[in-house]
Formats: structure tokens, sequence, C-alpha cells
């Protein structure tokens, strides 16, 4: 989504994509499936779900139970943070962990990088220090919306999991059920005028399972797909869906770990909310048994989740992160 944790931590740029990117069409609209989650007819919601996880690897839901309300609300708290002095918002800074506040340019890339990060799920893995105090109201909007999202996010993988003949948790059980982890990133955007230099995100694909993002009405999030980049048009209040990369090796690669980046905007503050859902660091994954057979052998290796995100690492260092 549109960054799991740093770059030089947790998301996927895919440097090894750069050449193959050199020369594509920038820009486009994008007609990204939007799913609409209150139709009564499962079949078709479930073929719906899975034929965007298929051929886009992301799609917006609407209708989606997560009260407008309190999505305002978390947009509010967000944007009221990022208002403060920086000397108010350096209180919950990184300090050598991923969570926390951080502003900077990312060196390599004209990539801007201001975020607010921290866990949200379980509530064995929270770390307090990095959630703000101020705004007041922060923690409280954020645990109510956590309770929606994490909600939200088991329905879809249930949809899923039906939708390729699986029980409804086995997606959810093969990241750990009430384990996996949750991990909020508020990305910052400030308007630039250098707006189709300055990337807000550079590409990459999320590390983890999958992705949920809530937008601001600045559109900015692009997809790669048919060797161009897409723009995905804003819809109010809908929820932006990501399938990761551990999903897609799950589905021994029937599901798109899509490709994505953040513009900036010439004249608009941008914000993003994505909320990132990943196995625990000691849990195996890999293709799973069910989908896999003699006609269609594995084509990813099982592995522990943190060994996965080791070996990206190491195989970032080998080329030159790509520049767009």
């Amino acid at each position: 989504m549109e960054d799991e944790r740093d770059h030089d931590t947790i998301s996927s740029s895919l440097p090894s994509l750069s050449k193959q990117l050199t020369g594509t069409t920038l820009g486009g609209s994008a007609d990204v499936p939007v799913v609409d989650l209150s139709v009564s007819d499962e079949d078709f919601l479930l073929h719906e779900v899975v034929k965007a996880s298929e051929e886009w690897g992301i799609f917006q839901v609407v209708n989606h139970g997560i009260p407008e309300e309190l999505m305002r609300q978390l947009q509010v708290v967000g944007k009221q943070f990022f208002d403060l002095p920086e000397a108010e918002k350096e209180i919950v800074a990184k300090d050598g962990d991923f969570e926390g506040y951080k502003r900077k340019y990312l060196g390599g890339i004209n990539n801007w990088d201001q975020h607010l990060f921290h866990r949200l799920s379980p509530p064995s893995i929270i770390n307090y220090k990095y959630w703000p105090k101020n705004p007041l109201q922060y923690r409280e909007v954020t645990e109510e919306y956590t309770k929606h999202i994490k909600r939200l996010t088991e329905k879809i993988l249930g949809w899923l999991s039906k939708g390729l003949g699986l029980p409804r948790e086995a997606f959810t059980q093969s990241i750990g059920g009430e384990t996996s982890e949750y991990v909020l990133r508020v990305n910052f955007y400030p308007p630039t005028q250098d707006s189709e230099l300055v990337i807000g995100a550079a590409a990459h694909s999320d590390m983890g399972a999958i992705a949920l993002l809530l937008p601001n009405e600045v559109p900015g999030l692009q997809a790669f797909k048919d060797e161009q980049w897409l723009d995905l048009n804003y819809i109010n209040s809908a929820v932006v869906v990501i399938i990761g990369d551990q999903l897609m090796r799950m589905t021994n690669g029937r599901f798109k770990n899509v490709l994505h980046r953040a513009k900036t905007d010439k004249k608009k503050l941008r914000i993003s909310w994505p909320v990132f859902v990943a196995p625990r660091a000691d849990m195996s994954v890999g293709p799973l048994p069910e989908l896999t057979g003699d006609e269609n052998p594995p084509k990813f290796e099982t592995l522990i989740y943190n060994d996965y995100i080791d070996q990206k690492i190491k195989g970032w260092a080998l080329e030159d992160l790509p520049v767009y």
C-alpha cells in the first residue's frame, strides 16, 4: 500500500523492476474495480473480489460498514497532529524502531517522507509512546477505527478464501489469526510545484498480506498495470484494498501483489491512512497446499516471514532503487 514501513526497513520497492519500467506511460485514469459490499448475493461478491485480486491486485470497496463519521474523525485527528509545531511532533519521533514520527527526504530518490507509524493490534505489541497524546482524541478515535478495520479485513480475507474454494478462515489463519499484526501509517504529502518529479511514495509492493487504505479527497495513488501508471479515482468514503506479497505467495501467484506508488499534488495537501496487515515475524508463509499440485507446483519457497523480509532487504543492496 502506499508505504509499509520505512523504505529501508519493510516496504518492497522492487528495484529489479527499474529497467522494466523505463519508458512506460506515466498517467491515465484507472477503472480500478469497485466492489459494493452491501450486495446480498455472496457468490457474486466472492467472484468480484477474487477477479479484482487476480487481474489488478487492488480494488476499492464501498458500503463496507465503517461509519463515515468515524472515518472523518480519523482524518481530522491525523491532520491535527501534522499541523502541530515540529517540536511537539518530535515527542513521538522514531528512536530506532520503525514506529514513530519521521520527516525527511529519502536519499537517492525524489521521495518525500513524512509520516506517523505505529502498531494497532494485537494489544501485546502496542507501544503507546508512539501514539500522539495531542490531539486528545487521537487514541480514542484510532482504537475505534482499529476495531472496524479489523472486522472489514477479516471479511475480505474470508471472501477471498471462499472464492478460491478454501474454508472461510483459511487466509486469516494462515497469517496468524488474532496474532496477525496491524500497523497504521499516516502519510503526509504537502503540496509541491514539482509534483511530477517528487514522488510521495516510490514504486513498491507491500511486504505483508493485505493493506486497507483510507485516502483524503486529493488523488495521488497510482497502480501499475498494462505497462502504465494509472491514477485511482477518488470515491468518497471508499476504502482501497491492496494485495500484498504474502497473499500473492500463498495463492501461488494467482493473486497479484500490485506495484503502486503515491504522487504529491501541486496545490493541495494529500494525506492517506493505510493499515498494513502482516503475519507474525515467526510464521512460515508460502503457497497453500490446497492451491498447488502436480499441475500447479509451488512457485515460491515457504519462508519464515522475518526471513522473507531479510531476503528482500538484502536484494535492495544489489541494485539502485528505481527513480520515477
